[in-house]
């Protein structure tokens, strides 16, 4: 069901209504989500990166996890489509490059809507939240490994999908981000 337990505080996310327990972020893809599960209570985040059926299964798996030990869960889904303009385009592309670029990111949403079609199916809050801003020093200003161990205090090997699912669950709780000393 759609989220009636209020937002986060960043990024144009509004203002936390009560306390939430857990924070499932996905960010979609067509081959790999991104997920990351954050326990408020104690700051842990495990993060993975999981495909589409072992994802509806873990989702399930977390929504009668949550009932047993009487804790309140939420999804945060990534919606590029939330975004103004999604253009990856670049000069020297052509049309059918251009094309493909169109129909991956059609893909990935479609991926996101039944995320949160599932989630409404058995019962789970969720939300789909606008795509975070790109300000770090990663490839394309996405997060690297050492800047969110930096303020989540992670530790072990991540990829890029689950680095960012762990952004969003990160952000929606209303933790504080801390960006590195240069």
């Amino acid at each position: 069901m759609k989220s009636e337990l209020g937002k986060g505080d960043y990024r144009g996310i509004g203002v936390r209504k009560i306390h939430l327990d857990n924070v499932i972020g996905i960010d979609p893809d067509v081959d790999k989500n991104g997920v990351a599960l954050l326990d408020c209570n104690t700051r842990t985040l495990t993060i993975d990166t999981l495909a589409f059926p072992d994802l509806l299964d873990y989702l399930l798996y977390l929504k009668r996890s949550s009932e047993v030990q009487q804790q309140n869960i939420i999804v945060a889904i990534e919606a590029g489509w939330m975004n103004q303009g999604n253009w990856h385009l670049k000069y020297r592309d052509n049309r059918n490059v251009a094309v493909a670029k169109g129909v991956h990111q059609g893909r990935n949403e479609q991926v996101s809507r039944i995320i949160g079609q599932m989630c409404e199916r058995y019962g789970l809050h969720y939300e789909f939240i606008k795509p975070l801003r790109k300000c770090w020093k990663g490839k394309d200003g996405k997060i690297t490994h050492d800047e969110l161990a930096y303020f989540t205090g992670i530790k072990g090997r991540t990829n890029q999908e689950g680095r960012d699912a762990a952004l969003i669950a990160w952000v929606y709780a209303g933790f504080s981000i801390t960006i590195p000393p240069k």
